[in-house]
């Protein structure tokens, strides 16, 4: 910044240099405009030196700001253990998935113990809204309307919306979607996109993913739209359901929390780049989806 201030002052000496020299009006009108582009030249490294102090101080702030969870001790995650690979229950009742462990693991870096609640999705992000529950992990996608009410940490994983249809379904495209009833989950961007595009007189919301599916196996609705992962283990699961070739929409995934929490919000992500910078992420990612 020094560097850019010099600059900015060799050049107005060379300004001064040059009225020495001229003698004529044109000159002189020269030199004064010069030395208007100089100064406010000067104005713009002074602006951002500020800006950039500014945002200095602002992060380092977040960063120094006493970690408060809801319960002391404790990292509480709220989610909807009816997403696999991310979230789900195993037969014996305890939760797994890709959104657990990395939950646990930035848990841990914390210095904190994770509990994770399960409940409906649209729960689940309230929970976290009011702080309730500290962060919410359930393939969470970021999106605008979220942002007005939620912090974010960065990006760990991406999520494709896609299509599952009965194996012998004229719905071939999305282009296809135009007058069919479409079944999709409560709450979720799934929902969102589609009642955007075809009109809630269309779509038919589920409390969850499986539901839903239940519906298309029983012909109550045409189509469903929900994330890659947890259509390709419905389907798999399910004989007679496909998954079109044709995405619906891509999206990123990201941990939320109350809006204003920014001591959270960058002690999350503080531990989250430790944990995709030393492949801790990607190996919990890999454990549940096999490389394509």
């Amino acid at each position: 910044m020094k560097k850019k201030i010099m600059a900015v002052l060799v050049a107005a000496g060379m300004v001064v240099s040059l009225a020495a020299c001229g003698g004529s009006s044109q000159t002189a009108a020269t030199v004064e405009s010069a030395a208007e582009s100089v100064a406010s030249a000067a104005e713009t490294v002074e602006s951002t030196a500020a800006d950039a102090a500014e945002s200095t101080a602002e992060a380092a702030a977040a960063e120094d700001a006493e970690l408060v969870t809801v319960t002391e001790g404790k990292l509480t995650m709220s989610t909807n253990a009816a997403f696999p690979p991310y979230e789900m229950t195993t037969d014996s009742g305890d939760l797994e998935g890709i959104d657990i462990e990395v939950a646990g693991a930035i848990a841990k870096k914390l210095g904190l113990e994770l509990q994770v609640d399960d409940m409906d999705f649209d729960a689940a992000l309230l929970a976290a809204q009011q702080g309730k529950s500290d962060i919410v992990m359930a393939g969470v996608s970021v999106t605008e309307e979220r942002q007005k009410v939620m912090e974010f940490s960065d990006s760990y994983a991406t999520g494709v919306q896609v299509i599952i249809v009965k194996e012998d379904s004229e719905i071939a495209s999305v282009e296809d979607l135009d007058g069919k009833m479409i079944g999709t989950q409560r709450g979720t961007t799934g929902n969102i996109y589609c009642t955007d595009d075809y009109g809630e007189d269309h779509i038919t919301t589920y409390d969850n993913g499986l539901t839903a599916v239940q519906a298309l196996m029983n012909g109550q609705v045409d189509c469903v739209v929900i994330d890659q992962e947890p259509a390709k283990a419905f389907v798999a699961a399910n004989q007679g359901l496909k998954i079109l070739d044709t995405e619906y929409v891509s999206e990123d995934y990201a941990i939320g929390m109350a809006k204003g929490n920014t001591a959270l919000q960058s002690a999350v992500n503080k531990a989250l780049a430790e944990l995709q910078e030393d492949g801790t992420v990607q190996s919990i990612v890999d454990k549940y989806i096999a490389a394509e």
